[in-house]
This record gives C-alpha cells, structure tokens and sequence, in this order.
C-alpha cells in the first residue's frame, strides 16, 4: 500500500471517529437540553458560558448577545434565581465575564445575584470549576444548543446533574463555520476525558447564596 493510501485510509478514519462522537453526545445529552421555557424545571443557579462580546470585526457577537438575552429571561421568569457567568479572563484588556455582568445589570438583573469565575478558559474548565469551586452539584447551562450539548456530556462525566436552556443559534456562513469547529471541540472533549484533563486552575471555594 502506497502512503497516499495510507493518508486516505487514515483520513477516513478520523473522519468516522469524529462524526461517531458528534452523534453520541448530540444522542446522550437530547433528552436535557430545552428550547422552550415552559417546560424547562427550575435550578437555584443558571451558568451562562462566555463569549467574546464584539467579533474581531468589531460587530456584536450574536452568540454573546443571545446568552446574554437568553440568561435574562431565564432570571425574570424565575426560572433561575443565580447566574454565573464563565468565561476568559486571561489577557489584558479582555474580559468575558465582567462584560455579560455589566450588561446583565443593564437589563435589570440585580448585582448581587450575578456571580463570576474569571478562570472559565474553555468549556470543560466553565463546568468542572462550577462544581468544584462554586459548589454546584446542579445548574442550568445557558448557550447555544450545539455548545450545551458538548457541557452537558462534560457535565454528566462529572456527576453533575445540569440541564440546559438553548439560547437563539446562528445561521448563515459564520453560524456554519461555527458548527465545523465544534466538531474538533467534540472530539478534543472527548478526549480530555478519556485522559482525565483537569481544569487550568482551581482555587478556593466560593459559595452562591
């Protein structure tokens, strides 16, 4: 057999086992993830997964501002009476999560029931720090659905009991772009578990009351 087909055979592989992994956790996670609020249970505390608020062509990121949207309803339905937000923090003059609660108390949300966690430098790090470091054993995942699908598997491998609300997706060319690099997350989710990645940082206990 030539390298060529080597590279070919090896190609069709990769392909199988990222598509293969895409499907189990889309299949694994279906029945907890909620686009309509009516049926969605209540959770004391709703974890909003950061996003960069402008894109780097200066617009407004939808992403951000459907979260951000997405996190308001929930509070003031009362469907959640918390909300933490995760994101990166990890760069000057960059910073997640002091953007979604300035903009969280814009809308209405009062100070003093938004928590932040400033180390949620990727997703598996937004969901084990919630627990570990927040105390969480339970929460609402706020995002877009293909993102709250990937926490929910990373947060059913950590035994945490999540649930999540599906923030408006995005459509056209950078929505379909998106979903390509999602593939590559799934697959690098699945394996920080298979080798037991654990977050950046971790640190003292904060607890949400």
């Amino acid at each position: 057999m030539t390298y060529f087909k080597r590279l070919i055979n090896l190609s069709i592989i990769v392909i199988i086992l990222v598509l293969l992994i895409d499907f189990a956790i889309t299949h694994k996670t279906k029945h907890f993830v909620f686009d309509n609020i009516e049926t969605l249970n209540k959770n004391k505390v709703g974890l909003v997964l950061g996003a960069s608020k402008y894109t780097s062509n200066g617009n407004t990121n939808l992403y951000y501002k459907y979260r951000l949207e997405a996190a308001v309803k929930l509070y003031k339905t009362g469907k959640i009476e918390f909300i933490l937000v995760s994101g990166d923090n990890g760069r000057k003059g960059y910073d997640e999560p002091t953007n979604f609660k300035n903009d969280l108390i814009k809308r209405g949300i009062p100070e003093d029931k938004i928590y932040l966690d400033y180390a949620g430098f990727r997703t598996l790090d937004s969901v084990v720090r919630a627990k570990e470091i927040f105390g969480l054993s339970q929460f609402t995942l706020i995002s877009q659905k293909f993102h709250n699908e990937r926490a929910l598997y990373l947060a059913q491998h950590y035994n945490i009991n999540a649930i999540a609300f599906n923030a408006k997706d995005i459509k056209g060319k950078y929505g379909f772009k998106t979903k390509l690099r999602e593939y590559l997350a799934r697959t690098k989710a699945a394996i920080d578990i298979l080798f037991n990645v654990k977050p950046k940082y971790l640190g003292k206990k904060i607890d949400i009351v």
